[in-house]
């Protein structure tokens, strides 16, 4: 699974969209673009990671940017879950913004571990 990233400056690049499981139906010449969707809403909004069950993940995200941006974290979270039914997503509120709360089965649990990697990349130290 991590052979998939080069890793430079502290920062997970995707050398190749190998880990995405075949049960993915999001036609792959759109599958960077949404990598990169997710790597914007990380690199923009993340304020914490935290693993509370080896198949939840909890992302903190600070939203300052106005109204909207909730919106536009739920419909990420509902076009993902869309194409990768293996995930579940749940927006609440947080303690200074919202909090995205990414579920899997046990057999796409190397998916969340990559989404994990890559976001505790972006967290300010």
């Amino acid at each position: 699974m991590f052979n998939a990233y080069a890793i430079l400056g502290g920062r997970i690049f995707v050398r190749d969209l190998a880990w995405v499981p075949q049960s993915c139906t999001l036609p792959t010449e759109e599958r960077p673009l949404r990598v990169a969707e997710w790597d914007s809403l990380i690199a923009k909004w993340l304020t914490g990671v935290a693993r509370p069950q080896t198949l939840r993940l909890e992302l903190e995200l600070e939203l300052e940017d106005g109204p909207g941006v909730t919106d536009q974290i739920r419909d990420l979270a509902e076009r993902e879950g869309g194409c990768c039914s293996f995930f579940t997503f749940a927006v609440a509120p947080g303690e200074n913004g919202i909090r995205l709360d990414i579920s899997v089965d046990h057999v796409h649990e190397p998916v969340l571990d990559a989404l994990a990697v890559r976001a505790a990349t972006q967290v300010p130290r």
